[in-house]
């Protein structure tokens, strides 16, 4: 066929335009991500020409015109070099070459044309770290042949983009490359005044080799502490991030995750409550990112530790007091977590008053066991807490002394004889018989036998007769030591004789005078037996 109708491939590279929508998307995407910009760009691969185009005019010599639409040319080379001003633009200057077929007939010459560009414009990158999106624009000298096309020079216009694969450092696949050309021929005689509009695509694919530029930057990263890294269930942890390598002109979110705990900020530092964990090891993970696509993650490990009660025992100094005495209680307390401890004491009775390691116990006057509750709490919330007891004693007071040892009347005997006023009648010897029993019983106590007399009574001596002849009773009849009894007169108690037993220690305090029993004599019962004795 001369003329070849190329509708099918018309309306497949009208997608075209959707196909540079995408890489715009695409570009907007890779826009966040970071990657190293090189200087230059140096391209080569196949490129597929389709025209785009219908062909209207007459042959030299032909006796009809033409009017048929030009045929994709698939073959074709392409290169290009680009130089990066920064990560966004660059200038290219770009270069392909579409040959025909080699056929010599009249219509394939023309409908088989061949097609040639070098053109220079700006490119527009979107460099992520896997796929690079790219629009450009150039411009510069279109060349269709064969020679039956006048102008085969022409000013002509690229629009397009494309897309590459990072493949290492100074690789890159350029998956396509798609560009939309415009230009415009005389087909025919050179006074025609219809013009071949070249409306076409042109499609490469190929590598390219990248090099020059600054090194890549580092990938954004972050670092994560714990402090402190060993608590015990309830005391805080603060997870402190550092991060690095990210765009300083944006501002970076942080969001945490624990393994146990809750972790409560949304800042470069964070706390983890502790409270309830059981012992063992967590991890806090924090992650960092800039708002677009550069991010990072990092984690801290803590442990937490089996809190320990504090220690405590007390004692008292001394343990035995009087009624309203006092006592120091010493508290020994430890605490194997070292934590700062506060002590408290209480007691059963009596008062206790102090704070620290000492207190003072004021005992009262009930005797008994005080009972003492020493206390002590670390600084924990809720604090952990010990407590020890001891006892004080408190004396019951001691007896009064017994009195002292005194003179007591123990009984005493009349003298009712008017013939013999001194005479000891039986009576009387019957109660004597009784202080002599008293004697022997208390062989340490004395005797003391006092005389007395009437005022009408007028005999002298009588008093200390009647205590004398009391004494010589018990001396001579009931076998008492005599020095064991004194007697003494000028007792006011009448006609009587009184006995005042005086116990060992104890002294008689009357105030009668002692009889000198040299002078008085005991008179028996029949004072005419004795001589010299003055009635």
């Amino acid at each position: 066929m001369l003329f070849r109708s190329q509708s099918g491939l018309h309306r497949a590279f009208a997608i075209l335009p959707a196909t540079l929508t995408l890489l715009c998307v695409l570009g907007a995407s890779a826009a966040a991500q970071d990657r190293p910009v090189p200087k230059w760009e140096l391209y080569g691969g196949y490129s597929l020409w389709y025209p785009g185009a219908d062909v209207h005019g007459q042959l030299p010599g032909a006796l009809l015109a033409l009017d048929s639409r030009l045929e994709l040319n698939p073959r074709g080379a392409g290169a290009s070099v680009t130089y990066n001003f920064n990560r966004w633009f660059g200038l290219t200057l770009d270069g392909s070459s579409h040959w025909g077929s080699g056929e010599t007939s009249v219509g394939h010459r023309i409908d088989d044309a061949a097609f040639s560009n070098l053109s220079f414009g700006p490119k527009f990158t979107f460099r992520g770290n896997h796929f690079s999106p790219f629009l450009e624009a150039l411009v510069g000298d279109h060349r269709l042949t064969p020679d039956a096309f006048h102008d085969i020079d022409k000013l002509g216009l690229m629009v397009g983009g494309g897309l590459d694969v990072n493949l290492s450092k100074h690789f890159v696949l350029r998956v396509i490359r798609a560009d939309y050309v415009i230009s415009n021929y005389r087909f025919g005689s050179p006074t025609t005044t219809q013009f071949t509009n070249l409306r076409g695509v042109r499609l490469q694919t190929g590598l390219s080799f990248v090099f020059g530029g600054e090194p890549a930057p580092a990938p954004a990263s972050a670092a994560c502490s714990a402090q402190p890294t060993d608590v015990y269930a309830g005391e805080p942890v603060q997870i402190t991030v550092n991060p690095s390598n990210f765009n300083p002109k944006r501002t970076l979110s942080y969001s945490y995750t624990a393994t146990g705990g809750k972790v409560n900020g949304t800042g470069q530092t964070a706390n983890v409550d502790t409270t309830g964990l059981n012992s063992g090891a967590y991890t806090a993970t924090a992650n960092v990112t800039d708002g677009k696509r550069a991010r990072a993650s990092c984690a801290a490990t803590f442990n937490v530790k089996q809190a320990q009660a504090p220690t405590i025992s007390c004692s008292p100094n001394p343990a035995t007091v009087q009624p309203g005495g006092s006592s120091t209680i010493s508290s020994n307390a430890g605490s194997p977590d070292n934590r700062r401890l506060t002590y408290s004491y209480s007691a059963s009775s009596g008062t206790i008053s102090g704070s620290d390691a000492s207190a003072t116990l004021n005992a009262g006057a009930q005797p008994g066991p005080i009972t003492v509750t020493c206390n002590v709490a670390d600084d924990r919330t809720p604090p952990l807490t010990a407590s020890a007891t001891t006892t004080v004693t408190v004396e019951a007071p001691p007896p009064p002394p017994p009195p002292p040892p005194a003179a007591s009347k123990i009984n005493q005997i009349e003298f009712p004889n008017l013939q013999k006023p001194w005479r000891v009648d039986n009576t009387a010897k019957a109660i004597l018989d009784d202080v002599a029993l008293r004697l022997q019983r208390e062989p340490d106590s004395k005797l003391v036998i006092v005389g007395s007399q009437e005022e009408t009574e007028h005999r002298k001596n009588l008093s200390a007769e009647r205590a004398v002849d009391a004494k010589a009773y018990l001396t001579n009849e009931k076998g008492i030591d005599p020095s064991r009894i004194e007697t003494r007169s000028g007792g006011t108690a009448g006609k009587v004789a009184e006995f005042w037993i005086v116990p060992a220690g104890a002294s008689y305090s009357g105030s009668e005078v002692t009889v000198d029993e040299n002078l008085v004599k005991a008179i028996p019962d029949h004072p005419a037996a004795r001589r010299g004795v003055k009635k």
